[in-house]
């Protein structure tokens, strides 16, 4: 049976002109709950993919204040539990305190979007203290619960793993105040500890953490940068963390009467900081290196003397201007959205930690982006990575390619004529041989038929087309990041009493 949890009233307009609230981006109002018995399945779940598929995504309740950019919707999950040939899905809206408060005047949105500030009616969370933290980029299974965040820097939102209902924000969320936590936070499975980052306007720029496998904050450091700075993403090793201080931020000029412009600096060159896990600012050792904006690393490692730093790189930065928009701003923010205008690829960064030398390298010369691998393999050497492929002139996501670093191979899937997925997984078998030994999931919705599914793909070889399709019960919106939670990750050692026979409300 299908049950609808909870439908919500989302007011934004049906006649609205915003491409990013129609279409592919089109909210969804309905909290469901379904399980293998009432979701038509083709070919047949494995019974040895055990875990849950964890997908966040930015679905706008309410008509936006001034111009909406797909980034500024409030957070709303969706997700897949497998279990032994049977699979459970899940969404519910992540209720932070900005979707109750605008919950509570009826169904008004009570916050501007990111691309402007100057409508702030109500103090906010972010790097810039006036967006309302939606919770909406990123999501992590950790300690028990899934921790969702926005990438301007929010509160870390404490979802159930079983039932996705909002917890709450997590206890050492407190101590980051006024902060909060940056999207990209990472997971080391072999210790339990999650590290993190944040950003904003006034000194030191930055802070990073490290919060152990028992949920406490037990590592929090000022990170001094020349100035303010919008990195997005971080990297780890065993035994160190990467961060950015990239040249794509606010003009400094600019920001001194109080006006927000981001620009790209040609002249100022990249700078990653590699710090011990839990070592200080006096303990970075910086290195520089070319111009550019980075969004997403697929891993990072050690060797030798070496830290390996491998993501996608952009030739041509691009943001959508912040502050009053002129003409039509959709058209800005679909380049800064469109991949192939900011010819995002896979690269390599060497940084020696002795002599201080950096080597730079093109991986691939191919338009990929959201760059993902195993848990099992995060911060440890690697021979693969699964990249998203992208249609050209939007963000629209069109395929996953895997990269064998090894011997330069590669494969892909292509999802179809207007089908298109989302931020993929790979959910290793418990006893798995290789870094690709499971399977590869990703959401994809048809916009043909305006409907959904999940699709299992053998991570070994993606050509062969899916394993199985699980269909969902309604169209899902375009999503943002994912992760795979395995089953005995989810809840330690209580896993096994909440099979999914037992899981009802």
């Amino acid at each position: 049976m299908i049950k609808i949890h909870q439908k919500v009233n989302v007011t934004v307009s049906q006649d609205t002109d915003n491409p990013y609230l129609k279409g592919l981006f089109e909210p969804v109002d309905t909290e469901y709950i379904a399980n293998t018995d009432s979701l038509k399945v083709v070919g047949e779940i494995p019974k040895d993919l055990n875990g849950m598929y964890v997908r966040n995504s930015h679905n706008q309740a309410h008509e936006p204040l001034g111009t909406y950019h797909p980034f500024d919707g409030d957070g709303m999950v969706h997700s897949i539990r497998f279990e032994n040939g049977k699979a459970e899905y899940r969404n519910r809206f992540i209720e932070t305190i900005g979707f109750l408060a605008e919950q509570a005047k009826g169904g008004k949105s009570l916050w501007p979007g990111m691309l402007e500030p100057h409508l702030e009616t109500y103090r906010g969370w972010g790097a810039m203290g006036t967006m309302k933290d939606n919770a909406g980029v990123d999501v992590m299974g950790h300690n028990g619960k899934i921790i969702a965040s926005m990438s301007q820097c929010g509160e870390p939102y404490q979802l159930d793993p079983y039932t996705l209902e909002t917890v709450g924000t997590a206890k050492w969320g407190s101590k980051l105040m006024p902060t909060g936590i940056c999207s990209h936070f990472k997971l080391d499975v072999d210790t339990g500890e999650l590290m993190f980052f944040n950003f904003s306007e006034n000194f030191p720029f930055m802070n990073y953490g490290v919060v152990d496998k028992n949920d406490q904050l037990v590592h929090y450091e000022p990170i001094e940068l020349p100035g303010p700075r919008w990195p997005h993403d971080m990297g780890i090793t065993k035994n160190y963390t990467i961060l950015h201080d990239l040249p794509y931020h606010f003009d400094p000029e600019d920001l001194k009467v109080g006006v927000r412009k981001l620009k790209f600096f040609p002249n100022q060159p990249s700078r990653f900081g590699v710090v011990p896990r839990r070592g200080n600012n006096s303990q970075v050792k910086w290195f520089e290196a070319s111009p550019c904006f980075i969004l997403h690393l697929s891993n990072c490692y050690e060797d030798g003397d070496e830290v390996i730093m491998d993501g996608c790189i952009q030739d041509n930065p691009g943001k959508p201007a912040v502050g009053v928009q002129d003409g039509n701003p959709y058209d800005r923010i679909r380049k800064h959205l469109d991949k192939h205008h900011t010819r995002t690829h896979m690269y390599r960064w060497r940084f020696n930690m002795k002599t201080g030398e950096t080597k730079e390298e093109v991986l691939d010369d191919e338009i990929t982006e959201f760059p993902v691998v195993a848990n099992q393999t995060v911060g440890k050497p690697y021979r693969y990575s699964y990249n998203v492929l992208f249609k050209a002139g939007d963000w629209h996501m069109m395929g996953i390619k895997k990269f064998d670093l090894f011997t330069g191979g590669q494969q892909r899937y292509e999802f179809g004529d207007n089908r298109f997925g989302s931020e993929p997984v790979i959910a290793l078998r418990k006893d798995a041989k290789s870094e690709d030994d499971g399977y590869l999931l990703t959401f994809v919705t048809d916009m043909n038929t305006l409907s959904s599914e999940c699709i299992i793909l053998d991570a070994k070889d993606l050509a062969a087309g899916p394993v199985a399709i699980v269909s969902l019960p309604a169209r899902i919106t375009n999503g943002t990041h994912a992760c795979w939670i395995e089953q005995e990750r989810l809840d330690g050692e209580t896993a096994h009493s909440k099979s999914i026979a037992n899981v009802t409300h």
